[in-house]
């Protein structure tokens, strides 16, 4: 056996790892993920390319995008491009005017009406804004669990109308204490969503089936399922298959604002709103505090080494799709159990598809998905006040949130227009002694 005779350095040579010295190894392989986290150049960079920021942006992009076809939109702007070049001034002004009239109507509509007479009506809108608000922050709260655990769930429509036709059964066809009989109707809701989510859930599971396909194919069979139900049994006493009874007075939400407090109460937010609190309360200790929370976000971001791991890819889908059919099951609660409220073929409205914009805009977050849906909860609200005051079309407000969408999911785009840094790229490398003599 030979033994090996370790090599000196030529004291006349320096090693090649000291010739690469540098004012700074920031972002040289390895060492990005060791900067120091007091850095203030990395915080900056992180605030300012962040995901709150693109998002932020984001919306103040769609606002000025909406605001130029307000402008078009407006007659009187049109009428003065025809001399524009002659008289600018009028062109400036008449846009300035329909836009800025058309956004104080939307907020009007949606957060304060500082023109209006009494103080509850002053308020009334920020009320409504909440009330569209519910079910889109219970719906998105589903489809974010879905994205999390890697899951594109389209089926929240579906599961809110099946949810909505058990929540108005038991609505009506029992008559049961007050606090006994509204739990049970939403226990049945969301067991509704629940049950129409655990069929993609275990297609995907047990066969390998594409979610987005069933989840798509499924909302088709609950749209056609609501109309067979409205139109026969119980749910059509009267014969003309267009509403359902309206559900007890025990089973509907109390309004937030009880009548008592206020004496002309025309307010319509109801405790379906601290059910949605308690939802995003709930979700975010869900996917960041518990187990099942952990193997959902493990399964979403590398499914393979999630089974390497022993989780059960399987089993956590199926549960991602029962719970994202509960939340969506809530979310058709606050539809159906309300005052004087029934079951229709438009329960869910749009609710569903909503969603899903709620959710990109939310980045899968449980309080970015909740401030997402109070941000197009007050679109939805303020968009009517703005058409019936400004004539301006209420698909404006479509567009607009078409453009949060698009840019939401093209954070680069939004980063090249305001020339942000990407928080995720490593910062230049300085030269090193060899390049800089090069």
């Amino acid at each position: 056996m030979t033994e090996s005779t370790p090599t000196t350095p030529d004291p006349g040579k320096t090693p090649d790892h000291e010739e690469k010295t540098s004012v700074s190894t920031e972002g040289s392989g390895p060492a990005k993920h060791q900067q120091d986290p007091r850095d203030g150049s990395a915080i900056l960079r992180q605030i300012v390319g962040g995901d709150v920021a693109i998002s932020f942006l984001a919306i103040v992009i769609a606002l000025a995008v909406g605001g130029v076809l307000i402008a078009f939109a407006d007659e009187a702007v049109m009428a003065s491009l025809g001399y524009v070049f002659n008289a600018p001034g009028d062109f400036f002004g008449a846009a300035w005017t329909a836009v800025s009239d058309a956004y104080v109507a939307l907020f009007r509509g949606a957060v304060f009406d500082f023109q209006a007479d009494t103080f509850n009506r002053q308020i009334r809108p920020m009320t409504e804004s909440l009330t569209f608000a519910t079910p889109l922050i219970l719906a998105a709260l589903g489809i974010a669990v879905g994205f999390r655990a890697g899951l594109f769930n389209i089926g929240a429509q579906g599961q809110i109308i099946v949810g909505g036709i058990f929540a108005a059964y038991v609505g009506f066809a029992f008559d049961l204490p007050p606090v006994l009989h509204l739990f049970l109707a939403v226990l049945g809701g969301a067991l509704g969503g629940a049950f129409w989510g655990f069929i993609p859930g275990i297609l995907k599971a047990r066969t390998g089936a594409n979610e987005v396909i069933v989840t798509i194919m499924l909302n088709w069979i609950a749209v056609y399922l609501i109309s067979y139900v409205l139109a026969s049994g119980p749910f059509n006493p009267s014969g003309t298959g267009q509403r359902s009874p309206q559900v007890g007075a025990n089973a509907q939400f109390p309004k937030l604002i009880p009548d008592f407090l206020v004496p002309d109460n025309t307010f319509r937010l109801h405790w379906g709103f601290v059910v949605a609190i308690l939802a995003t309360i709930v979700v975010w200790w869900l996917l960041e505090r518990s187990t099942i929370g952990f193997e959902i976000r493990a399964a979403g971001a590398n499914p393979h080494a999630a089974r390497t791991a022993g989780m059960s890819v399987g089993r956590v889908t199926v549960l991602t799709l029962v719970i994202a059919g509960i939340l969506a099951g809530l979310a058709a609660t606050s539809q159906v159990l309300i005052d004087r409220g029934s079951l229709t073929v438009g329960v869910a409205a749009s609710y569903g598809f909503d969603a899903i914009t709620v959710a990109l805009l939310g980045r899968s977050r449980p309080l970015g998905t909740f401030l997402a849906g109070i941000l197009f909860g007050a679109l939805q609200a303020g968009g009517t006040l703005m058409q019936s005051i400004t004539s301006t079309p209420i698909d404006i407000v479509l567009v607009v949130q078409s453009v949060i969408v698009l840019l939401i999911a093209a954070p680069p785009l939004v980063r090249s227009i305001f020339r942000l840094p990407d928080p995720d790229a490593p910062p230049r490398r300085a030269a090193t002694t060899k390049e800089a003599a090069a």
